[in-house]
């Protein structure tokens, strides 16, 4: 668990590269509640709460303690849960069967649709964090309940299986997310029954508006083109290095990528977007 330990470390040590982010939200735009607070009601200016959806191997807690905050202080409600839970309980999920855990975050949504009064939410995920949410809004009815989706280090037509031992390694995971603890991992292989049906037609569907994000250094979806969307009037891709030619971040750094953050706020709130300044931003190919 060593390099699982030193990525929450990075994670750690990032929010001190996001607190220009962070600290650019006005008083009138602080929040008065917070992540996975349930009596947070969203403003007129954020009308929809936010649903964070965290990748293979991760939690919800790990995955998010940089881009959560950053939410939270311009003022959205921000919810996540540790989805997929198999062997490791709530250390490592996302390595459940996907279109089990895309009925799980089915339940989810529900539950912060009630929580907070609202008819949709906005879903930001990360990696398996975007093949989920594309299942759920495909088929379990989730295009009418979701207003904006954006995705980085996004995967809807799979990995080889040289990305997921990339993945298994850098989380010292290499037993289960190559093993048979992990039918997630089965179904991003190419020319799995679930990525057959996942692209049966195209993965974005009238309704919500599609945003997703990947990088050109990363080694875990591979390749990295996996992430790109059909062009459709709803869909923005975005390759990170077209926006930001410093930025070197790998798959796993764009979790605690302040221009990825930049990025992610600015495709939740389109009129309030603020002029995009790249950051040099590297993670050691991670």
């Amino acid at each position: 668990m060593a390099k699982l330990r030193t990525f929450l470390t990075v994670l750690l040590l990032s929010i001190l590269a996001s607190t220009t982010l962070t600290t650019t939200a006005s008083a009138e735009t602080a929040p008065s509640s917070g992540w996975n607070d349930w009596s947070c009601r969203p403003s007129n200016a954020h009308p929809e709460p936010v649903v964070l959806v965290h990748g293979m191997g991760a939690n919800h807690w790990d995955n998010f303690l940089t881009l959560a905050p950053t939410l939270r202080a311009n003022g959205y409600c921000v919810y996540s849960q540790t989805y997929g839970k198999t062997l490791l309980g709530g250390l490592a999920g996302g390595l459940a069967p996907m279109a089990d855990s895309a009925a799980e975050l089915s339940t989810f949504v529900d539950r912060v649709r009630a929580a907070t009064g609202t008819s949709k939410v906005d879903i930001v995920g990360h990696s398996e964090g975007t093949t989920v949410p594309a299942y759920y809004m495909k088929y379990l009815g989730g295009a009418a309940k979701v207003d904006d989706f954006v995705g980085f280090g996004s995967n809807f037509k799979g990995t080889t299986l040289n990305g997921l031992a990339t993945l298994a390694e850098a989380l010292k995971l290499q037993g289960l997310l190559t093993g048979a603890g992990c039918g997630a991992c089965t179904d991003y292989l190419p020319g799995s029954a679930f990525l057959a049906e996942l692209n049966d037609g195209p993965v974005a569907v009238p309704g919500p508006t599609y945003t997703s994000i990947v990088t050109r250094y990363d080694t875990v979806v591979s390749p990295y083109t996996s992430g790109l969307l059909a062009p459709a009037p709803n869909v923005t891709n975005i390759v990170l290095q077209d926006r930001c030619g410093l930025d070197f971040a790998g798959h796993l750094g764009l979790a605690i990528d302040p221009n990825v953050a930049q990025l992610v706020l600015n495709r939740l709130d389109p009129e309030g977007a603020k002029p995009f300044r790249c950051r040099p931003f590297t993670t050691l190919g991670i």
